[in-house]
């Protein structure tokens, strides 16, 4: 994900922070700060860490049911909203993808029945809350703890795709309506609930209540869409969609010479080989206009090229390459045969025009929900 970068490993799960994490975590700090001097500052930026550790917990609970059937967690990231696990794949079987969506609600509720627990079985005397930080006792922090996991609870298990009410709502059809059916299902009531969402939010006067309703809206549309596309290119390989006639340019190219390219054909990235044909980088459009900015058509093309991009290989899933193009966040990757030879380009235009001829030659993938476009990762949140 953008803007996010990693913080620590657990369990061979890389755990990262969105940079409007720590934004939150300033405006909180500040803000308790002039209000109670930097004992509030510190209590209050503990609280809000310690209420994303319950996240993180949440997000384990996901991780550690795919688990379970065969399916790896690459990284867990931390936002201002939330936490987002990404999945290499949703669970093929309705049964499996029920598990894996309770899982992380299940952990809320576990949290939130401790935290009732350790308080004394209360919420700090009666049925209120106490927000502040109490350094004689417990009561006020585990009440709020306590809140918080019950809210996480009952949020996420609203029916709206693609929380993970919405998974279960999706599961739950899929045994009688097949995954196809039930995703279209599954994400037209979300994309339902989120418009009710924000009208609840406009007269509410909810910012954030909107900022969820949007969320849910085209996490609705994303998700529909990749399923749409797995579904769609099931058994297909990368040699069905590479492109096999395109342009290269040697190590030693100047960027005016690449400039050039650009202009005069439809290609917008650029595969840079040495002598052998090997691959060795990709000159995108985006490094291309900055290295023009910076110094110039003069100027040799290799301290823009962008290194260390996965290949790929004809044989290769289709799905399996797509996953690798949208983990790295990069709008094409090269194909090479068994000795590293550049033979083909696979890219996200491609990918398109190919879900585009198929869901012609095959209407019943014809995307329904509103808003469906292939994007980001199979993610819970």
């Amino acid at each position: 994900m953008r803007w996010s970068f990693p913080v620590a490993r657990l369990g061979g799960i890389e755990l990262r922070v969105h940079a409007t994490f720590l934004l939150l975590l300033a405006w909180v700090g500040v803000a308790d700060g002039m209000e109670s001097g930097w004992t509030g500052a510190w209590q209050g930026v503990a609280f809000v860490l310690l209420v994303f550790g319950c996240v993180i917990l949440h997000e384990l609970g996901h991780a550690c049911a795919a688990r379970r059937y065969g399916i790896r967690t690459p990284d867990i990231t931390l936002m201002p909203m939330g936490g987002v696990a990404r999945l290499e794949r949703i669970p093929e079987k309705p049964s499996e993808e029920l598990v894996v969506a309770l899982a992380g609600p299940l952990v809320s509720g576990a949290l939130a029945l401790g935290a009732w627990i350790l308080s004394g079985g209360g919420l700090g005397g009666g049925a209120r809350v106490e927000w502040e930080w109490e350094l004689g006792g417990k009561g006020g922090v585990l009440g709020a703890l306590f809140a918080i996991n019950l809210g996480l609870l009952v949020f996420n298990l609203l029916p709206a795709f693609p929380m993970d009410g919405g998974r279960v709502l999706r599961a739950a059809l899929a045994w009688r309506l097949g995954l196809l059916r039930a995703t279209r299902w599954a994400a037209g009531i979300g994309q339902v609930l989120a418009v009710g969402l924000a009208g609840l939010a406009l007269v509410a006067h909810a910012p954030v209540l909107l900022l969820v309703a949007v969320f849910v809206f085209f996490g609705a549309a994303s998700e529909a869409a990749q399923t749409e596309l797995r579904l769609a290119a099931r058994g297909l390989r990368v040699r069905d969609a590479m492109i096999t006639a395109f342009e290269t340019l040697p190590r030693s190219a100047l960027l005016g010479q690449a400039a050039d390219l650009l202009q005069h054909t439809s290609q917008h990235d650029f595969p840079v080989v040495d002598g052998s044909g090997r691959f060795w980088g990709m000159l995108t459009r985006a490094r291309l206009i900055l290295g023009l900015q910076r110094v110039g058509p003069g100027s040799q093309i290799a301290d823009f090229v962008e290194e260390g991009l996965p290949s790929v290989q004809p044989g290769h899933l289709f799905a399996q390459a797509f996953a690798f193009m949208q983990q790295h966040e990069s709008p094409v990757l090269p194909v090479v045969d068994e000795g590293g030879r550049l033979v083909g380009l696979f890219s996200q235009e491609k990918v398109g025009e190919l879900l585009l001829l198929h869901s012609v030659m095959h209407p019943e993938y014809r995307p329904v929900a509103w808003g469906l476009a292939p994007r980001g990762g199979v993610s819970l949140g």
